[in-house]
């Protein structure tokens, strides 16, 4: 099937998954379009690898339908799989070869001959920041240098899908930031993802579109900046204070469109227009900051503050 920049390269419908009598999802809905970094979100449990291991053929729904590239999953898996690239969360490279040849051997699996494969391999390394490590072993690589890697091999296919599964786990901020700007790089020149992550930062930063996942159902989606300005307002007050006073910010702030939260000790209080009364009130409190509305107080408001557990 040819696809066209209004066909959805992947699209997903019904998808429901069954473990026993536990659904991890439940007639689920998604489309990712060519050029789209699509971020799925979700709390531990919530559906989001699940539906990676539907995509991949690594779990069999029990009902629904999964195209990619208008081709049906599982029955053309291995056609689709020629396709796309991934970087899982788990660290799978060959620990008994080089960083050179984790990419050629790989290469291989797609059939990519020799020469063009050491033609991508130096092109990668080098957009990777790893040529200076071409001939280290994967035992002398840092947890960025792996991850750096994993993505190089991802992408040996040229991949027209892109699917990362916790792209930044464990790495440190400098590390991260650096597979942040390629990944940037990567969607400016058109790269269609599909992204999971822990760190909302990360979604804010790469993907043009959000789908929240919890219980396996989706609970919101859309552009992650409209969302939290619609969900959430413009900005969050923190305020930590004795129950005497946090009881006078309340009433004081009955006049304004403003959402009051309570956890523990303190005040989230989510501006949606300016108020007078708070930023005079800011003024006379002990513990207030102030800070703009982000995706992390959309993901809270809507799946919760409870720790969840796999």
């Amino acid at each position: 099937m040819t696809v066209t920049s209004k066909t959805p390269l992947v699209e997903i419908r019904n998808l429901t998954k069954r473990f026993g009598e536990r659904v991890a999802v439940k007639d689920l809905d998604l489309c990712i379009h060519p050029k789209e970094c699509l971020g799925l979100l979700g709390p531990n449990g919530a559906g989001k690898t699940t539906t990676i291991y539907m995509l991949l053929g690594l779990v069999r729904y029990t009902s629904g339908e999964i195209s990619i590239f208008g081709e049906s999953i599982p029955e053309r898996l291995k056609q689709v799989k020629l396709r796309i690239g991934v970087v899982s969360q788990r660290d799978n490279l060959d620990q008994d070869l080089t960083v050179y040849e984790n990419l050629l051997v790989y290469a291989s699996y797609f059939g990519i001959d020799r020469s063009t494969a050491r033609k991508r391999a130096d092109d990668l390394l080098d957009f990777f920041a790893l040529k200076n490590r071409s001939d280290e072993i994967i035992q002398h690589l840092s947890g960025g240098q792996r991850r750096r890697l994993l993505l190089s091999r991802a992408l040996i296919n040229n991949p027209e899908l892109l699917i990362l599964d916790e792209p930044t786990i464990g790495l440190d901020p400098q590390a991260r930031h650096l597979i942040w700007e390629r990944l940037q790089d990567l969607i400016s020149q058109g790269t269609t993802m599909l992204l999971t992550s822990h760190y909302m930062e990360e979604v804010s930063r790469l993907a043009n579109r959000v789908l929240i996942l919890d219980e396996g159902k989706i609970v919101a989606q859309g552009d992650p900046k409209k969302m939290v300005a619609d969900l959430i307002g413009s900005e969050v007050f923190e305020v930590v204070d004795s129950p005497k006073n946090l009881t006078a910010l309340k009433e004081a702030l009955r006049s304004c469109k403003v959402n009051v939260e309570k956890i523990a000790d303190r005040f989230f209080i989510y501006v949606r227009e300016p108020c007078a009364e708070l930023d005079n009130m800011a003024i006379t409190l002990h513990h207030v900051s102030k800070r703009p509305a982000n995706l992390e107080d959309l993901f809270l408001k809507l799946t919760g503050r409870t720790l969840r557990e796999n």
